[in-house]
């Protein structure tokens, strides 16, 4: 027989720690993306002061254009590293939710084979093709779970890469772009 009491405390004391641990990773993710957006505004401010004195020494067209140039690149690789520490965050924070996922289906998977096999043992004669039933759609709802699982962590890679991929491109075409301009 079930001790129900037992179980409803294991249950709660279970979800409160994932509760706990979720609560724990929004903050950490939060406080990393506040920094990264203070130093971003700082940085900002800083480069603003040193533009707005680097205008007023100007004293032709050339060095106004060199200085136009030198500020849009500066500018672009800015927000690029801003972009990618965003990014950086923003993709660590999921994978920490997906293992907190996976780790909460594993084990409700377990307790609930575990369930079924002490149920089973309580059962009337004759309800083992029920149980095995029963297990074997756990099984397959496991096996199908992991896959998705795997497959969502492929596009997840597959999107990473071709973000840093698409960031440096970027770079490197506001790079030859500036360099052009200089040159023309």
């Amino acid at each position: 027989m079930f001790n129900t009491p037992e179980h409803l405390s294991e249950f709660a004391s279970i979800n409160t720690e994932t509760l706990l641990r979720l609560a724990q990773l929004s903050l950490d993710s939060s406080e990393r993306l506040t920094k990264v957006n203070l130093d971003a505004t700082k940085h900002a401010l800083e480069n603003a002061a040193e533009n707005a004195k680097a205008l007023v020494a100007v004293k032709d067209l050339q060095e106004a254009i060199a200085l136009r140039n030198k500020m849009a690149e500066t500018a672009s690789e800015q927000v690029l590293s801003y972009t990618r520490s965003v990014y950086e965050i923003a993709s660590q924070a999921q994978s920490e939710l997906s293992k907190l996922v996976e780790e909460r289906l594993t084990s409700f998977n377990k307790g609930l084979v575990t369930s079924i096999d002490k149920a089973a043992k309580s059962a009337p004669a004759g309800a083992d093709v029920a149980v095995a039933a029963l297990k074997s759609t756990v099984a397959a709802t496991a096996a199908a779970v992991d896959s998705m699982t795997k497959a969502a962590k492929q596009v997840a890679d597959f999107a990473d890469a071709s973000v840093k991929a698409a960031t440096t491109a970027t770079a490197d075409a506001v790079k030859s772009a500036t360099k052009k301009a200089s040159a023309a």
